[in-house]
C-alpha cells in the first residue's frame, strides 16, 4: 500500500510532468476541433516503468543514458535527463543523501583547482549561492553510508546546455527547475546508486 509521502510524490510528479502541449487542428465547419498529440520532449521528466524490481524512494543514475531515476511505488520512476562527470571523474557507487541545500555555496576541490587553475583558482575560498553558482538552485550532498561527505553532488545547473553530456567534475546535474522538483521529493537519508 503506498504511503502518503509516495502518493504526494507521484502527484507532484504528475504536476511537473503535465500533459504534453497539443496543437489544435482545423476542423471542418460544424465539427469540433481535435487536439493533435505531440511527441513528448525528450529532455522533460517523465514517469517510466522500471525493468527491474527497485524499492521506491531511491535515486539511480544511468550514466550511459544520461538519466536519473527517482523510484516510485509499483515499479515506476520519474526519469530526469542529466549531465554527468566527464571521463574518469564519474564515480560509481552506493551513497546516501547526507545533506540538502537550497542555493548552495560552492568551493572547488583542490583537485579541480589543480586540473584547471585558470577556471577554478579564483573561487578557492568559495562562491556564494545564487544564479551564477555552478551548483544551481538545489543540491543533494552524497555521503558514504555511515561515513562522510564524498564531495559528489546531484545539483541544479546554470548551464542547461550541458544536460545529456559528460562534462562535469564528477557531479550529476539537472536543469534548475527539475533539480528543485527532485530536491522536494528526495529526503535526507535516501539511498543513491551511481551505476
Amino acid at each position: 500500500m503506498p504511503t502518503r509521502r509516495e502518493i504526494l510524490a507521484a502527484g507532484g510528479a504528475a504536476a511537473l510532468l503535465g500533459a504534453a502541449p497539443a496543437l489544435a487542428q482545423t476542423a471542418p465547419t460544424g465539427q469540433a476541433a481535435v487536439a493533435a498529440p505531440q511527441p513528448p520532449d525528450p529532455m522533460m521528466p517523465r514517469i517510466v516503468r522500471l525493468s527491474t524490481a527497485t524499492p521506491a524512494g531511491e535515486v539511480h543514475v544511468d550514466p550511459g543514458a544520461f538519466s536519473l531515476y527517482w523510484t516510485l511505488p509499483g515499479g515506476l520512476a520519474i526519469r530526469y535527463m542529466v549531465g554527468i562527470g566527464r571521463g574518469d571523474l564519474y564515480e560509481s557507487g552506493r551513497f546516501v543523501v547526507g545533506a540538502k541545500k537550497e542555493w548552495p555555496s560552492w568551493t572547488p576541490t583542490p583537485e579541480m583547482i589543480e586540473r584547471d587553475p585558470d577556471q577554478y583558482k579564483q573561487w578557492e575560498d568559495g562562491m556564494p549561492g545564487g544564479p551564477q553558482n555552478p551548483l544551481g538552485a538545489r543540491a543533494l550532498y552524497l555521503f558514504v553510508p555511515g561515513g562522510g561527505d564524498t564531495f559528489l553532488r546531484i545539483h541544479g545547473t546554470n548551464a542547461p546546455s550541458t544536460i545529456g553530456s559528460a562534462v562535469s567534475n564528477g557531479c550529476v546535474r539537472l536543469v534548475n527547475e527539475q533539480a528543485i522538483h527532485l530536491y522536494d521529493q528526495v529526503p535526507k537519508g535516501a539511498m543513491v546508486t551511481l551505476h
